[in-house]
């Protein structure tokens, strides 16, 4: 650590912002102490994270951990990982460093909480019961109706995320779901069941967005509004881009509502990513998240010159920050490639030097490996990112199209080598 400088304590592990992109936004601000826990994301980084800061890794025990940190006399805490929002919380409270308190570090990452916290104060009334055990099952549906949702009272990336029309069809999906639980002692054994929430027809693009806010003594800036691509079944992300194609009136509904949602949980500092669904009765709440949305760091650095790390460093910091509405020229936009629902290995991608050189495509880059075993099932498991930036949305999705016309992946299952185009994954 340098003598006189500050010290912010980044609490670590996968989540929104990658380690080095952590690091490119805080660096010049103060000196940087990430606090990790034992997890396969932070055994996999092995000693890259001491090569940007120090490290501190956590014990388990508040009491130690709390002076552990105590010692590195940081002046900030930050984190932009959904799993160690609690953690965060707990520390942060223990040292008095500005974050979200306990109470609302846990309305932010329990879906039932949440759910209740926003009934109970008016804002959205999406009907909602905790499932414990399937047992729970007919009580829940009973209040909630179909079609219906089930999904982790805790977690993020759509993780046994499924969908539920017919009353039949549920048994033998919440037995799967709640083996899996007991089988995997660090998973949370609970569930909940919630209306499902269905987008209006006629749009131009998914039938969802997000919000990107930050909250502060003087209340919320809502920094970008963010269209998303529609869904790739279930409930699967595949990107989005800047800037939404909604009506003015409809923005106004959608971050008013925002805006209602964030107070009524008690967030009062930091960066949130609001996620909310678009239907024939207006704006509805998704789900709230208290950090930064996955990869709108970068869409924010590229589109708009502005590092939203170095954005919440400044404010854990105590710095004045003025913060607006960020507006790009163009559309930027990024695009993934997900990995298959059932598993099998990733052999190669074929492309990656046609594709960048597709008018409108800014850039490439691949997140898995020849030999990499992917995992299956639901949840949203991005392969690649494909980013770039158009005159207007229509020129967007026609530069996409033809992007995902050169790249195929090869994937090796049971039965062999399949190849497979990249648009098939979007079906």
């Amino acid at each position: 650590m340098t003598k006189g400088r500050p010290v912010v304590a980044v609490v670590y592990d996968k989540g929104a912002v990658a380690a080095g992109d952590i690091a490119v936004g805080l660096r010049d601000l103060a000196d940087i102490v990430f606090v990790v826990a034992p997890t396969d994301h932070v055994t996999r980084l092995g000693e890259v994270l001491g090569t940007l800061g120090a490290v501190l890794p956590l014990t388990g025990d508040p009491v130690a951990d709390a002076a552990a940190l105590r010692a590195h006399e940081p002046s900030a805490l930050v984190t932009f990982s959904e799993p160690m929002l609690r953690t965060a919380a707990r520390l942060a409270a223990d040292l008095a460093l500005p974050f979200h308190d306990e109470d609302t570090a846990r309305l932010l990452t329990d879906k039932v909480r949440q759910r209740r916290r926003l009934r109970e104060a008016g804002v959205d009334e999406v009907r909602s019961e905790p499932l414990r055990g399937p047992r729970d099952w007919p009580a829940a549906v009973a209040k909630v109706g179909l079609p219906a949702i089930v999904k982790p009272v805790r977690g993020e990336g759509s993780r046994n995320t499924h969908a539920v029309h017919d009353a039949g069809t549920a048994p033998a999906l919440l037995a799967e779901l709640f083996a899996a639980v007991r089988a995997s002692p660090g998973r949370e054994a609970l569930f909940v069941v919630e209306e499902l929430l269905v987008g209006r027809p006629g749009l131009a693009s998914g039938d969802y967005v997000s919000v990107e806010s930050l909250c502060g003594p003087d209340g919320v800036v809502h920094l970008a509004l963010t269209g998303k691509f529609p869904l790739v079944d279930p409930f699967r992300e595949p990107g989005q881009y800047w800037p939404a194609q909604v009506l003015d009136a409809e923005r106004r509904e959608i971050l008013d509502l925002t805006t209602r949602a964030l107070m009524a949980l008690g967030v009062r500092t930091g960066l949130t990513h609001t996620e909310i669904k678009l239907t024939p009765s207006g704006p509805r709440i998704i789900e709230v998240n208290g950090r930064v949305g996955g990869h709108i760091n970068e869409l924010s650095r590229r589109a708009c010159g502005v590092d939203l790390v170095r954005l919440a460093g400044r404010q854990a910091l105590g710095e004045d920050v003025e913060a607006g509405e960020l507006l790009p020229e163009r559309v930027h936009f990024q695009h993934h490639g997900l990995a298959p629902v059932t598993p099998c290995r990733f052999v190669t991608v074929h492309g990656r030097r046609e594709v960048r050189q597709v008018d409108g495509i800014s850039g490439y880059r691949t997140f898995v490996r020849p030999g990499d075993e992917l995992p299956g099932g639901v949840m949203t498991h991005e392969m690649d990112i494909l980013w770039g930036a158009c005159d207007d949305h229509d020129a967007m999705t026609a530069v996409i199209a033809k992007a995902l016309a050169v790249l195929t992946y090869e994937f090796e299952d049971a039965n062999g080598i399949r190849r497979v185009p990249a648009a098939s994954l979007l079906a």
